[in-house]
Protein backbone atom coordinates (compact mmCIF):
# COMPACT_ATOMS: atom_id res chain seq x y z
CA UNK A 1 0.00 0.00 0.00
CA UNK A 2 1.85 3.59 -1.04
CA UNK A 3 2.59 5.58 2.07
CA UNK A 4 1.51 9.15 1.65
CA UNK A 5 3.81 11.10 4.28
CA UNK A 6 7.86 11.06 4.05
CA UNK A 7 8.28 10.26 7.68
CA UNK A 8 5.76 6.88 7.21
CA UNK A 9 7.99 6.16 3.96
CA UNK A 10 11.52 6.81 6.11
CA UNK A 11 10.26 4.76 9.09
CA UNK A 12 12.06 1.90 6.83
CA UNK A 13 15.20 1.51 8.61
CA UNK A 14 16.88 -0.35 5.63
CA UNK A 15 16.37 2.56 3.11
CA UNK A 16 19.70 3.87 4.43
CA UNK A 17 21.41 1.04 3.23
CA UNK A 18 19.49 0.43 0.59
CA UNK A 19 20.91 3.97 -1.07
CA UNK A 20 24.71 3.17 0.45
CA UNK A 21 24.64 -0.56 -1.44
CA UNK A 22 22.67 1.14 -4.73
CA UNK A 23 25.84 4.21 -4.62
CA UNK A 24 28.44 1.44 -4.35
CA UNK A 25 26.80 0.00 -7.92
CA UNK A 26 24.38 -2.51 -6.03
CA UNK A 27 22.14 -2.56 -9.00
CA UNK A 28 19.91 -4.59 -7.49
CA UNK A 29 19.61 -2.61 -4.59
CA UNK A 30 18.86 0.66 -6.63
CA UNK A 31 16.46 -1.10 -8.29
CA UNK A 32 14.55 -1.91 -5.16
CA UNK A 33 14.63 1.53 -3.84
CA UNK A 34 12.97 3.02 -7.51
CA UNK A 35 10.08 -0.04 -7.31
CA UNK A 36 9.63 0.48 -3.85
CA UNK A 37 9.88 4.43 -3.81
CA UNK A 38 7.92 4.86 -6.70
CA UNK A 39 4.65 6.56 -5.28
CA UNK A 40 6.83 8.87 -2.99
CA UNK A 41 8.64 10.19 -6.61
CA UNK A 42 5.42 10.50 -8.32
CA UNK A 43 3.44 12.14 -5.51
CA UNK A 44 6.14 14.50 -5.14
CA UNK A 45 6.10 15.46 -9.15
CA UNK A 46 2.06 15.14 -8.96
CA UNK A 47 1.75 17.78 -6.29
CA UNK A 48 4.57 20.23 -9.08
CA UNK A 49 2.20 19.51 -11.17
CA UNK A 50 -0.93 19.45 -9.94
CA UNK A 51 -2.36 16.52 -11.43
CA UNK A 52 -2.06 12.48 -11.43
CA UNK A 53 0.94 11.14 -13.10
CA UNK A 54 1.23 7.79 -14.68
CA UNK A 55 5.24 6.31 -15.27
CA UNK A 56 5.43 5.52 -19.11
CA UNK A 57 2.57 7.95 -19.86
CA UNK A 58 4.04 11.10 -18.75
CA UNK A 59 7.21 12.93 -18.99
CA UNK A 60 7.00 14.41 -15.90
CA UNK A 61 6.62 10.55 -14.41
CA UNK A 62 9.88 9.63 -16.08
CA UNK A 63 12.07 13.11 -15.21
CA UNK A 64 10.84 12.27 -11.72
CA UNK A 65 12.16 8.99 -11.61
CA UNK A 66 15.10 10.28 -13.66
CA UNK A 67 15.69 12.96 -10.27
CA UNK A 68 15.24 10.54 -7.42
CA UNK A 69 17.91 8.06 -9.43
CA UNK A 70 20.48 11.34 -9.32
CA UNK A 71 19.39 11.68 -5.74
CA UNK A 72 20.50 8.00 -4.95
CA UNK A 73 24.38 8.90 -6.60
CA UNK A 74 23.97 12.81 -4.93
CA UNK A 75 22.96 11.97 -1.71
CA UNK A 76 25.18 12.56 1.42
CA UNK A 77 24.72 10.95 4.64
CA UNK A 78 26.91 13.07 6.64
CA UNK A 79 25.05 16.52 5.52
CA UNK A 80 22.62 16.28 7.98
CA UNK A 81 19.16 15.91 6.12
CA UNK A 82 17.23 12.60 5.32
CA UNK A 83 17.74 11.07 1.93
CA UNK A 84 13.79 11.15 1.02
CA UNK A 85 13.91 15.49 2.00
CA UNK A 86 17.37 15.40 -0.27
CA UNK A 87 15.38 13.70 -2.87
CA UNK A 88 12.44 15.56 -2.95
CA UNK A 89 14.62 18.39 -3.69
CA UNK A 90 16.23 17.58 -6.47
CA UNK A 91 13.14 16.11 -8.18
CA UNK A 92 11.51 19.33 -8.04
CA UNK A 93 14.54 21.14 -8.99
CA UNK A 94 14.57 19.15 -11.96
CA UNK A 95 11.08 19.89 -12.24
CA UNK A 96 11.94 23.19 -12.63
CA UNK A 97 14.33 23.29 -15.35
CA UNK A 98 11.52 20.34 -17.48
CA UNK A 99 9.17 23.35 -17.21
CA UNK A 100 12.02 26.33 -18.19
CA UNK A 101 13.02 24.49 -20.88
CA UNK A 102 9.33 23.89 -21.84
CA UNK A 103 8.18 27.65 -21.80
CA UNK A 104 10.64 28.48 -23.64
CA UNK A 105 10.36 26.22 -26.40
CA UNK A 106 6.66 27.46 -26.30
CA UNK A 107 8.23 31.10 -26.62
CA UNK A 108 10.47 29.95 -29.62
CA UNK A 109 7.23 30.97 -32.32
CA UNK A 110 6.98 33.29 -35.78
CA UNK A 111 6.12 36.31 -34.54
CA UNK A 112 2.89 35.98 -36.67
CA UNK A 113 1.24 34.16 -34.72
CA UNK A 114 0.31 36.52 -32.39
CA UNK A 115 -1.28 38.81 -34.84
CA UNK A 116 -4.37 37.10 -34.58
CA UNK A 117 -6.80 37.27 -31.56
CA UNK A 118 -7.30 32.85 -32.11
CA UNK A 119 -3.63 32.72 -30.38
CA UNK A 120 -4.95 34.57 -27.42
CA UNK A 121 -5.79 31.46 -25.35
CA UNK A 122 -2.28 30.70 -26.68
CA UNK A 123 -0.46 33.63 -25.51
CA UNK A 124 -2.00 33.00 -21.84
CA UNK A 125 -1.26 30.14 -21.46
CA UNK A 126 2.33 30.45 -21.84
CA UNK A 127 2.50 33.92 -19.75
CA UNK A 128 0.98 31.21 -17.09
CA UNK A 129 3.44 28.73 -17.51
CA UNK A 130 6.21 31.28 -16.93
CA UNK A 131 4.71 32.50 -14.01
CA UNK A 132 4.00 28.98 -12.80
CA UNK A 133 7.57 27.97 -13.48
CA UNK A 134 8.54 31.38 -11.30
CA UNK A 135 6.72 30.17 -8.47
CA UNK A 136 8.20 26.80 -8.25
CA UNK A 137 11.59 28.19 -8.13
CA UNK A 138 10.83 30.11 -5.31
CA UNK A 139 9.56 27.58 -3.51
CA UNK A 140 11.69 25.20 -4.60
CA UNK A 141 15.11 28.23 -3.06
CA UNK A 142 13.14 28.19 -0.25
CA UNK A 143 13.22 24.15 0.93
CA UNK A 144 16.79 24.77 -0.19
CA UNK A 145 17.03 27.60 2.19
CA UNK A 146 15.34 25.77 4.67
CA UNK A 147 17.65 22.31 4.27
CA UNK A 148 20.89 24.24 4.27
CA UNK A 149 19.85 25.59 8.08
CA UNK A 150 18.49 22.24 9.31
CA UNK A 151 22.24 20.96 8.24
CA UNK A 152 23.80 23.82 9.78
CA UNK A 153 21.77 23.34 12.87
CA UNK A 154 22.78 19.49 13.13
CA UNK A 155 26.64 20.19 12.10
CA UNK A 156 26.68 23.08 14.70
CA UNK A 157 25.52 20.93 17.27
CA UNK A 158 28.69 18.70 16.90
CA UNK A 159 30.33 21.68 18.19
CA UNK A 160 28.07 22.29 21.03
CA UNK A 161 26.81 25.51 19.28
CA UNK A 162 22.84 26.41 19.06
CA UNK A 163 21.65 29.31 16.96
CA UNK A 164 20.19 30.91 20.45
CA UNK A 165 24.46 30.92 20.99
CA UNK A 166 25.25 32.53 17.37
CA UNK A 167 22.67 35.22 18.21
CA UNK A 168 24.30 36.33 21.05
CA UNK A 169 27.84 35.77 19.85
CA UNK A 170 27.12 37.91 16.64
CA UNK A 171 28.97 40.98 16.76
CA UNK A 172 26.73 44.61 16.40
CA UNK A 173 28.48 46.09 14.20
CA UNK A 174 29.25 45.67 10.27
CA UNK A 175 32.69 46.10 10.98
CA UNK A 176 33.13 43.66 13.76
CA UNK A 177 31.56 41.03 11.75
CA UNK A 178 33.87 41.71 8.44
CA UNK A 179 36.77 41.62 10.85
CA UNK A 180 35.20 37.86 12.35
CA UNK A 181 34.30 36.89 8.53
CA UNK A 182 37.86 37.46 7.59
CA UNK A 183 39.40 35.43 10.57
CA UNK A 184 37.19 32.73 9.46
CA UNK A 185 38.79 33.00 6.12
CA UNK A 186 42.12 32.37 7.19
CA UNK A 187 41.30 29.92 9.38
CA UNK A 188 40.05 27.65 6.74
CA UNK A 189 42.89 28.56 4.36
CA UNK A 190 45.41 26.90 6.69
CA UNK A 191 45.10 23.27 6.59
CA UNK A 192 46.89 22.22 9.87
CA UNK A 193 44.14 24.93 11.60
CA UNK A 194 41.32 24.22 9.31
CA UNK A 195 41.72 20.22 10.93
CA UNK A 196 42.46 21.61 14.16
CA UNK A 197 38.59 23.03 14.27
CA UNK A 198 37.31 20.00 13.00
CA UNK A 199 38.92 17.26 14.69
CA UNK A 200 38.93 19.02 18.34
CA UNK A 201 35.37 20.84 17.26
CA UNK A 202 37.23 24.27 18.54
CA UNK A 203 38.85 27.45 17.80
CA UNK A 204 42.85 27.08 17.26
CA UNK A 205 43.23 30.30 19.76
CA UNK A 206 46.82 30.18 20.39
CA UNK A 207 47.83 30.15 16.73
CA UNK A 208 44.53 31.86 15.20
CA UNK A 209 45.95 34.60 17.32
CA UNK A 210 49.48 34.66 15.58
CA UNK A 211 48.05 34.97 12.24
CA UNK A 212 45.22 37.40 12.53
CA UNK A 213 44.66 41.45 14.12
CA UNK A 214 41.99 40.74 16.48
CA UNK A 215 43.15 40.05 20.31
CA UNK A 216 42.51 37.28 21.69
CA UNK A 217 39.68 37.98 24.16
CA UNK A 218 37.57 38.85 20.71
CA UNK A 219 38.90 35.64 19.37
CA UNK A 220 37.50 34.05 22.80
CA UNK A 221 34.34 35.85 22.72
CA UNK A 222 33.48 35.58 19.21
CA UNK A 223 34.75 32.03 19.12
CA UNK A 224 30.82 30.44 18.26
CA UNK A 225 30.28 33.37 15.49
CA UNK A 226 33.66 32.42 13.89
CA UNK A 227 33.33 28.37 14.29
CA UNK A 228 29.83 28.81 12.46
CA UNK A 229 31.27 31.06 9.52
CA UNK A 230 33.98 28.83 9.14
CA UNK A 231 31.50 25.67 8.53
CA UNK A 232 29.28 27.87 6.34
CA UNK A 233 32.37 28.55 4.26
CA UNK A 234 33.67 25.16 3.74
CA UNK A 235 30.45 23.27 3.74
CA UNK A 236 27.99 22.51 0.75
CA UNK A 237 25.81 25.67 1.93
CA UNK A 238 25.08 27.81 -1.60
CA UNK A 239 22.69 30.46 -0.08
CA UNK A 240 24.28 30.88 3.03
CA UNK A 241 27.65 31.69 1.54
CA UNK A 242 26.16 33.75 -0.86
CA UNK A 243 24.45 35.84 2.13
CA UNK A 244 27.82 36.10 3.44
CA UNK A 245 28.91 38.15 0.07
CA UNK A 246 26.28 40.26 0.84
CA UNK A 247 27.03 43.71 1.21
CA UNK A 248 25.19 45.43 4.35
Amino acid sequence: MAKSAVGKLEDRVELGDLVAKAKAGDEKAREQILREYRPFFLRVASGVCRKYLVLGRDDEASIAMIAFNEAIDAYDDQAGASFLSFAEIVIKRRMVDYFRRKSKRQEEVPISTFESDDNEDSVIKRIESKEAVATLQIQVEAEERREEIFRLNQLLNHYGITFSDLVQASPKHQDARERALEVARILISDPALLQYLTSKKSLPLKELQKRVKVSRKTLERQRKYIIALALILIGEFYYLQEYLKRPE
